[in-house]
């Protein structure tokens, strides 16, 4: 059975709607006949109004206080920060696990049923380096709770946004670019944001209930 033949539309929540692939997911449910609203949960307020939409300004600290508010049928998370942007690893493993994960908790106690998660290329709970470690975390962490459907990307380096892109990101994905024309690395070929969050957008459309599913770079490719 589709996600989508149990429910004539659907009521999303969106973590992360400010961020490069956020900004495109929301936009696209929101153009999405099959979701009636967008729920977002948000550290500051961005400049957008729509219909379906209700922005919600939180504490990302305190998520027990606003439990009551995260119900709907999906939640997209795409949640994340880097090492320089959060400041320190505590930090960045705060916003990167703690945070997601305690939110995922409470929606899937709420009784939202499906969840799409945004992880990463690499990610392993048993690694040594850092940020493939807390992204492996948290998928292992998420696969115990009690949503119906999962469904974890774990996308190769993104092309972002002109006015989000990073200058590492930016060098790395055009020495990619060169070697994927000479045919290296294929299954790293760096993906627009816009792909991801259609992709991430038709599975949910297509889910079946009791799914567990990993999409790796290759797949995403």
């Amino acid at each position: 059975i589709h996600l989508l033949c149990k429910m004539k539309t659907l009521n999303a929540i969106v973590l992360g709607a400010t961020g490069a692939t956020g900004q495109v997911l929301l936009d696209r449910l929101l153009k999405d006949a099959n979701f009636s609203s967008v729920s977002i949960f948000v550290r500051r307020k961005p400049k957008i109004n729509h219909k379906k939409l209700t922005v919600y300004e939180i504490d990302f600290s305190k998520i027990e206080d606003y439990k009551e508010l995260i119900t709907g049928d999906v939640l997209f998370s795409c949640l994340g920060t880097t090492l320089k942007n959060a400041g320190s690893k505590d930090k960045q493993y705060l916003v990167d696990y703690t945070y997601q994960y305690e939110f995922a908790k409470t929606a899937s106690g709420n009784g939202v049923s499906h969840y799409s998660l945004v992880s990463s290329a690499g990610a392993n709970a048993n690694t040594f380096f850092f940020y493939p470690k807390i992204k492996g975390e948290l998928e292992e962490a998420v696969k115990k709770l009690s949503f119906k459907t999962i469904h974890i990307f774990q996308p190769p380096i993104l092309i972002r946004q002109k006015n989000l892109i990073r200058t590492g990101q930016e060098i790395a994905i055009k020495i990619l670019k060169k070697l994927n024309r000479l045919r290296m690395l294929k299954s790293q070929k760096p993906l627009h944001v816009s792909v991801l969050a259609n992709r991430m957008i038709n599975e949910i459309k297509g889910s079946r209930i009791k799914e567990i599913r990993t999409f790796s770079p290759k797949e995403l490719g």
